[in-house]
């Protein structure tokens, strides 16, 4: 008795074992956490350094030298990028792909460990060096709180109570704040008055620190008790600070700080970072979510929550959703479920025609309980319901019911030939155990590049991996288990009667007999079927050429984006100026849901695949919702329009949201070199060859627009009889431009910086710089600027100074434009050899970035395990048959799928991305999975005494249902992909690959055996 017997005859094991399944898949689908893509670990840290004062050269060459250099002793470094602009340097650090979320926080420690012991080593003036590497929290619920007449610090009050509410609902892993204005305290010192009283402004800032600092004041003991000693004189608000009293100064009149300033409260003079929300100005409320937890549970929390606060929220200010991770989930896997219901039952309705009623509800049973067990390993292994693992399911399904089809079908033939039920299961099982397990490790391991590629490529779409693996080996064991049991419960115990002396042909229908004489006519003439495949099949390679190349699609979500590049040194009250302006005309186009936007840097991130801006002051972002997918591209095309005529001194880049893993841009260019003279020289014609080139857009570079700075001439000789040095010039200066930190004042939790600045009237401008005035010590009173400055020239210089792996790296962007039918792979060959061909001085390289790079990366990862997977699968063949040339045989018919993919990609117009290559590797496994089952078949009839041509005919034969349910089961069951923007071009290869292969397996591999064993053609009528 071998297994399928046990499950036959113990029918408590067998019941248990379906509960098990039925109860527990259930119970697990609902307690599987729910994402909209896959997670996957941001593998990068940013490391910035304050160098007040320094320009973009010094910050280089003094700071982010050498902290690139300490970063660069840690072993786990893949790369290493860096900004150096005018006061601060961003090292952003890339660890390398085989370190995942396990590995990375102690990897992390050593970054900060590395960075600190080198801090010691900064010039003077720099700032200790600070290591964020939360780059990578994702806030998938990005609320915008507005209110029109509202102040900045209304707002901010309101969002910090909500703020701590939603940090306690259980799921809620981190909420952060952008927008968020610096509230400062500012002492506008009137230099005429302080001239007036010949007070030194120092000696207001020495003062401001002392008096507001917390200090220890001791204890004393009295009568036994131990008092401490708490000295009264802190502000307590700002008024307070208005009646400090200035020592020092002469005769007996008290001068206070209000004689000679004005002290009032109010928000930083120059921004970082504004937000706006359908052109109201806002602060954002990022969510993120903890792992592992249904997102969409979680966003029910939240609603609740915030409803139960909603009495808090002051009249007229306003709560909105920028984008909400859980409503997106829900809708795409509602989406995707109802794909996978459409599947199941497209697949269980082609069993119930071609195997009849009972058959079909036998196999749709099957592949039910193999569902809900995948759900069960699905839910031990913290693999969440997302587009990957969902998708995976899609495309399983056709082949989960391949094992229970031949289990199946062999008990339908033994039946008919008189045995009973469990005769016929246990003859087939032991028949095809064996090798239906080989062919299951075949198709499991064709995916296994996918899990085992280690970049992000990889790990976005590793889940794809792990759920065949679960659901395919499952498929296996219900097959060989539970099939039989069911199979004597639906068509009862005895077989068919048979007269006696009749032997029924389970093959004589007309299908079978329009086969035979097709098949016989391949077998007959031999040569010619394999010379007419084989041109065929280079007519695909051929055909291939005109496939068009992708890498991963744009997502469906109707937002898009607008980035916005003022020129280079634009102050950012100019930016948002210009982006208020196009927020106004984008919220007036139709089918628009709102605008929003961020001025300074980008938006919190809200998708894995979204990269934020760093920190510009020219920089803007505009977000902006349509109703819907289909009117996104006539949104964009019509803001574009607008934006282009009347913005021109803009530069500007429309995007769609990705899915997957993105680049900045879709072809990049990168020139290395230690001059950045030469690197704009070689930059500015990598641009003309970008523009000339039609369907480019954004053509931009990295270094931008060098900038007009202002430079004093110090005269040294002079200050030095005054008493003055540079420092005190350049704090003037700050002074009475910006204004400059003078103490710090408490309230609360909260710390406000005090800024001392002029007053309005006296804050000069350009053309009084000259007649600026400056403390000297020596002769104790102000004197004017101009007796330490000679003059003042207008310089340029590069405001930012890009380097990649710790050298000067200049980048040359541009996208493909979306008005046109170009991919961006096909826009790439044409500038290609163009930019190849401009001839680099010695010390100076090319390198492509971009899509190219990333596909690039993402196939040599995955083809650096795929030799050993095909290997493996190629050993198990040969393990299976114990013979080499028989696994030839069935390996011969794999590259000829091409012949399908090829045809399929081009009749449906689909790209061949990413997700098509797996499609491509999946249909290895598929159709040495359907080989393998029908060389077994012909192993046993020759076993059994039979002729080898009559053996390999009637074998053939006997596999045609199975290998063409399993084949129309998998082809209708991804037949819902089609219409996925991210699984479009896999459900094409399979679709059609499979279709095409399906036949060359009926019909091309009994060719190749007869032809690789040398078989003299018999008439199969003879037999």
């Amino acid at each position: 008795m071998n297994i399928a017997g046990y499950f036959v005859k113990n029918t408590v094991i067998s019941w248990m074992f379906t509960l098990i399944l039925l109860v527990g898949g259930l119970m697990a689908f609902t307690g599987l956490g729910q994402l909209e893509d896959p997670p996957f670990t941001i593998k990068d840290a940013v490391v910035v350094t304050l160098y007040p004062g320094a320009t973009s050269t010094e910050v280089e060459e003094e700071v982010t030298y050498l902290v690139e250099k300490a970063i660069q002793e840690l072993p786990y470094i893949d790369k290493i990028r860096s900004l150096s602009t005018s006061g601060m340097s961003q090292i952003t650090v890339t660890m390398k792909n085989n370190y995942g979320p396990n590995e990375l926080p102690q990897i992390w420690d050593e970054l900060r460990r590395k960075v600190n012991d080198m801090s010691s080593s900064l010039p003077p003036g720099a700032r200790a060096p600070m290591v964020n590497d939360d780059f990578g929290d994702v806030y998938g619920i990005m609320l915008m709180v507005s209110g029109e007449d509202y102040s900045y610090r209304d707002i901010s009050d309101y969002v910090d109570y909500v703020k701590r509410e939603l940090e306690l609902i259980p799921g809620v892993g981190k909420v952060s704040l952008a927008g968020k204005q610096q509230e400062q305290v500012f002492v506008e010192m009137s230099l005429n008055k302080a001239a007036s009283s010949n007070i030194d402004p120092q000696l207001v800032t020495n003062l401001l620190n002392s008096q507001n600092l917390v200090s220890d004041a001791g204890n004393i003991q009295v009568a036994g008790d131990n008092l401490k000693i708490r000295t009264s004189g802190g502000f307590r608000s700002v008024q307070e600070l208005e009646e400090l009293i200035i020592p020092g100064t002469t005769g007996d009149k008290l001068i206070y700080l209000k004689d000679i300033a004005t002290v009032s409260r109010g928000f930083q003079n120059i921004p970082t970072n504004l937000l706006s929300f359908n052109q109201n100005r806002a602060i954002n409320l990022g969510i993120s979510f903890s792992s592992g937890v249904n997102v969409v549970e979680v966003g029910k929390l939240v609603d609740a929550k915030l409803a139960s606060i909603e009495n808090a929220r002051p009249a007229g200010m306003k709560i909105e959703t920028m984008y909400n991770q859980p409503n997106e989930v829900d809708a795409s896997v509602s989406s995707f479920v109802w794909n996978l219901i459409a599947a199941v039952v497209i697949v269980i309705g082609v069993l119930l025609v071609f195997m009849g009623l009972k058959s079909g509800i036998l196999i749709g049973l099957i592949l039910f309980l193999t569902c809900l067990g995948t759900f069960m390993l699905m839910l031990q292994a913290e693999i969440e319901l997302q587009r990957i693992s969902l998708g995976a399911l899609i495309i399983a399904l056709g082949m989960l019911v391949d094992n229970a089809i031949v289990v199946v079908e062999g008990i339908l033939i033994g039946r008919q030939r008189g045995q009973t039920t469990l005769e016929a299961a246990q003859a087939i099982v032991k028949q095809t155990m064996w090798p239906l397990l080989g062919a299951t490790v075949i198709a499991i391991t064709a995916f296994a590049p996918i899990g085992l590629s280690p970049d992000a490529t990889g790990e976005f779409a590793g889940s794809l991996f792990w759920v065949l693996l679960f659901s395919l080996f499952l498929s296996w064991i219900t097959a060989i288990t539970i099939t039989p049991f069911f199979a004597q419960m639906f068509f009862g115990v005895e077989g068919e009667k048979q007269q006696e002396g009749e032997i029924k042909d389970p093959y004589a229908g007309a299908f079978f007999v329009y086969y035979k004489v097709l098949l016989n006519i391949c077998m007959k003439y031999r040569w010619a079927s394999t010379i007419a495949v084989v041109i065929t099949f280079v007519a695909s390679v051929a055909g291939f050429a005109y496939v068009k190349q992708s890498f991963f699609p744009p997502s469906t979500t109707p937002i898009f984006l607008v980035d916005v590049w003022m020129p280079e040194g634009t102050d950012i009250r100019e930016t948002q100026n210009i982006i208020e302006a196009m927020e106004a005309k984008a919220a007036s186009i139709d089918n628009v849901e709102f605008v929003s936007s961020t001025i300074g840097k980008g938006f919190p991130r809200f998708l894995l695949t979204y990269s934020p801006e760093k920190n510009f002051g020219s920089y803007g972002q505009i977000a902006i919702r349509t109703s819907s997918f289909d009117t996104l591209e006539t949104v964009m095309l019509t803001f574009r329009e607008f934006a282009e005529t009347n913005f021109a001194q803009t530069q500007l880049k429309f995007k769609r949201l990705e899915i997957g893993p993105s680049t900045d841009a879709k072809i990049e260019a990168r020139i290395s070199g230690p001059d950045p003279d030469v690197l704009r020289e070689i930059g500015a014609q990598v641009m003309s060859v970008f523009n000339a080139t039609p369907g480019t857009v954004n053509v931009r570079h990295d270094w931008r627009e060098r900038v007009k700075y202002i430079s004093p001439r110090f005269n040294e000789t002079q200050a030095r009889r005054l008493g003055i040095v540079k420092s005190n010039v350049d704090k003037s200066f700050l002074f009475a431009f910006s204004g400059v930190q003078i103490g710090v004042y408490r309230e609360g939790t909260t710390l406000l910086p005090i800024i001392g600045r002029l007053p309005a009237e006296e804050r000069i401008d350009i053309e009084s710089m000259e007649s600026l005035r400056i403390w000297s010590p020596v002769v104790n009173g102000f004197v004017p600027m101009q007796q330490v400055v000679d003059g003042f020239d207008v310089k340029f210089e590069d405001p930012i100074i890009q380097r990649r792996d710790r050298k000067r790296t200049l980048t040359v962007f541009a996208d493909a434009d979306f008005a046109y039918d170009l991919l961006p792979a096909a826009l790439f060959t044409k500038v290609k050899p163009q930019v190849e061909a401009i001839k680099l001085p010695p010390g100076y390289e090319l390198q492509w970035g971009g899509e190219f790079e990333s596909s690039s990366d993402a196939q040599e990862s995955l083809f650096a395990t795929l030799p050993l997977g095909f290997l493996f699968m190629f050993l198990i063949t040969v393990f299976l048959f114990n013979s080499v040339r028989k696994p030839l045989v069935i390996w011969c018919c794999v590259p000829l799928a091409l012949i399908g993919i090829t045809s399929g990609l081009i009749i449906l117009d689909k790209p061949f991305s990413f997700m098509a290559l797996l499609g491509m590797l999946s249909l290895s496994g598929m159709l040495l999975k359907n080989g393998i089952v029908l060389l077994d078949q012909i192993n046993t009839e020759i076993n059994e005494g039979k002729e080898i041509f009559q053996a390999v005919f009637e074998s053939t034969v006997s596999r045609v249902r199975p290998v063409c349910m399993a084949a129309v089961t998998t082809i209708l069951g991804v037949l819902p992909l089609i219409t996925d923007a991210f699984f479009e071009s896999l459900a094409a290869v399979v679709m059609f690959g499979l279709g095409v292969a399906t036949v060359l397996t009926l019909l091309i591999v009994p060719v190749f055996y007869i032809i690789f064993f040398n078989v003299k053609y018999r008439d199969y009528k003879t037999f």
